[in-house]
């Protein structure tokens, strides 16, 4: 592990405000603590962010590579007005 390096951040008065309540509310042991953890969540956000964004590219990417021949307008018309009937007819049985 590293050693720790001490930096100084400037916060609005609200995000402090509830570093210091969750201190207070024994949630954390420290000031510090309460940042290294939205650190991890941020790093955590953002692999997954990564993550969700590959998974999109690999989708758009079969698409892209699809064989098939593109779908006119009335084509997906057509399909949207099928799928709109069957769930209609889904929903009336309900």
């Amino acid at each position: 592990m590293q050693p720790a390096e001490k930096i100084s951040i400037t916060m609005t008065p609200e995000h402090l405000r509830a570093v210091r309540e969750s201190v207070a509310a024994g949630e954390y042991a420290s000031t510090s603590e309460v940042l290294r953890d939205a650190v991890r969540l941020w790093q955590r956000q953002r692999l997954e962010d990564a993550e969700r964004l590959n998974v999109i590219r690999a989708r758009v990417r079969r698409s892209l590579d699809d064989p098939r021949p593109d779908l006119t307008g009335e084509d997906v018309q057509a399909n949207l007005d099928a799928m709109f009937a069957e769930a209609e007819k889904d929903a009336s049985r309900a």
